[in-house]
């Protein structure tokens, strides 16, 4: 299928198809629900998808994944990522695949650098902040390491109004995926030291680290902990009933894409709250059965929209709107703890 894809894109460059063939693998191993979700757009559309992910998955990784490197150290490959992506920026050479392929996406659509920078400040910033006070402190990181995710596939997804109109909504989108994101993983969070819900809506019900920690270490929980990761939900839920109306907005063949990766991340938020949130000791996964019965009206809308408009428009240069999503139903578990995903 990546041959089609790049095909359908106009990619011809050997060295270009490898690069988005590279980022199409990050996004199939790594992006469960991205990578579903991307499958109901036009082919033509998905490398791109692709590139975006894998840009933001490579930074992810140089943040989270190099475990035994200091702060220091990951701070320095992160100045040699960055340091590649503007050299390619301005034509420069690249050799990491991630950033040729988004440097070539973001200038065959158009898309601004700046809600590039944007993304790579707030990563920078996760190799020494651990914590945020309050919401509004939140939402400033979210801004860059989610809202800007959204921002960047407004003109892949395409829209049927001016793109200024439709940006509001992409960016809750992406921040309605981070949150959800930052509930399922508190655990996971805790382990590399971090706590990304703020500590106002924690101290609200009387949690705090020291508190998370115990829980964490020993297993046993405390009701003042489900009190708070219940006011999480709902500040979460509050956020996807603010997104959902610019699904409407959406291009009526990428809708069904969007749509589809809306109700998957919703839905971990019912498998938490059915778990009795629970998320400090384990992950909420929604099993491949319910993500097939999720995804498959999608599959019936995309193919119908397809049908209906016989000849699929390319995506508007500048208008659009948007999130992202994942592909086989039933591929093994995989770490989608991404912060940079409209997950």
């Amino acid at each position: 299928m990546t041959a089609r894809e790049l095909d359908a894109a106009r990619i011809h460059d050997p060295a270009l198809r490898a690069a988005y063939a590279e980022c199409r693998r990050l996004n199939a191993r790594h992006g469960r629900t991205y990578f579903l979700a991307t499958r109901l757009l036009p082919i033509e559309r998905r490398s791109a998808v692709h590139a975006l992910y894998g840009f933001a998955r490579r930074v992810d990784d140089i943040v989270d994944e190099t475990a035994s490197a200091s702060p220091a150290e990951r701070a320095a490959a992160l100045d040699a990522l960055e340091a590649e992506w503007r050299g390619a920026l301005r034509g420069g050479q690249v050799t990491d695949p991630a950033v040729a392929a988004a440097a070539h996406t973001r200038e065959r659509l158009d898309i601004p650098a700046r809600h590039f920078d944007d993304f790579l400040a707030s990563m920078r910033s996760d190799l020494f902040v651990r914590e945020y006070a309050t919401y509004t402190d939140l939402r400033a990181y979210m801004h860059g390491s989610a809202a800007v995710i959204g921002l960047q596939m407004v003109p892949v997804l395409g829209t049927v109004v001016p793109r200024e109109v439709a940006e509001p909504y992409a960016a809750e989108l992406g921040v309605a995926f981070q949150l959800t994101n930052f509930l399922r993983d508190v655990g996971e969070d805790l382990d590399r030291g971090r706590v990304y819900l703020p500590a106002d809506l924690l101290a609200a019900s009387g949690v705090h680290r020291d508190l998370l920690l115990w829980s964490r270490r020993t297993g046993c929980r405390d009701r003042r902990i489900t009190a708070a990761l219940r006011d999480a939900a709902a500040l979460a839920q509050e956020v996807y009933r603010r997104a959902e109306h610019g699904i409407s907005l959406l291009d009526p063949v990428s809708a069904p894409c969007v749509r589809t990766a809306f109700v998957l991340y919703r839905e971990i938020l019912t498998v938490i709250e059915r778990e009795g949130y629970a998320v400090v000791h384990r992950r909420a996964v929604v099993g491949a059965g319910r993500r097939a019965s999720i995804a498959l009206p999608g599959l019936v809308r995309a193919l119908a929209a397809r049908a209906g408009l016989r000849t699929e428009r390319p995506p508007s240069s500048g208008k659009g709107a948007g999130g992202t999503v994942c592909e086989s139903v039933g591929r093994a578990e995989g770490n989608e703890h991404m912060r940079g995903d409209p997950r």
